[in-house]
């Protein structure tokens, strides 16, 4: 990371990467593919852990449920470190439209794992992907969020208020909307804030 920080991706090597951490190349390449990996190394832990909550919650559980289970699982590997190691991430990866190509993959695959365990739970596939994508997109506005909060402030929180401002934008859809506004006393519906969610 500090090697992409000060010398671009694109102009980073394996070697200079393996060499930075006392390692050689055959070492490198037994922990990552390539030299994105090292950028996106997460993607399977995070994947796992929400998986691995929608699974072990209680067979009563509603779907709104599993994913907070699941919300709550990731938040642990949220730390003060993570943070800082997200925000040269994010600079790195914005100056790349490969790596940030990667990026959307990264989400796609997290999905995807978040779809497969609530399908195990019984859900139709429609409902799964639709609660998948509901769940993924919570966590990415929690995560945003958290990014811009007090360094101190901890993650759990944010993941749960996001989890529920969607829930209530989506009870919302069913309400009349006319000239991008709501016909009732509640919020309006701008094209600005229907995209930011």
């Amino acid at each position: 990371m500090d090697l992409f920080v000060e010398h671009g991706y694109e102009e980073t090597t394996v070697a200079q990467i393996a060499e930075r951490a006392g390692l050689n190349r055959a070492t490198f390449f037994r922990h990552f593919a390539d030299k994105r990996e090292v950028l996106f190394a997460g993607e399977d832990v995070l994947a796992g852990l929400f998986a691995d909550a929608i699974r072990a919650a209680p067979p009563q559980a509603t779907l709104i449920a599993c994913l907070r289970a699941a919300l709550a699982a990731v938040g642990d590997t949220m730390t003060p470190q993570r943070r800082a190691t997200a925000r040269r991430r994010i600079l790195i990866v914005a100056a790349d439209s490969e790596l940030h190509e990667r990026g959307q993959l990264k989400y796609a695959r997290i999905t995807s794992s978040i779809a497969d365990a609530l399908r195990e739970r019984g859900l139709d596939d429609l409902t799964a992907r639709l609660a998948a994508d509901l769940g993924l997109l919570a966590f990415r506005v929690a995560f945003e969020r958290w990014m811009k909060a007090g360094e101190e402030e901890p993650f759990p929180p944010f993941a749960v208020k996001a989890l529920n401002d969607l829930q209530t934008r989506a009870a919302e859809f069913s309400d009349p909307v006319t000239d991008g506004k709501r016909t009732h006393s509640g919020p309006h519906m701008s094209g600005r804030s229907a995209a930011s969610t």
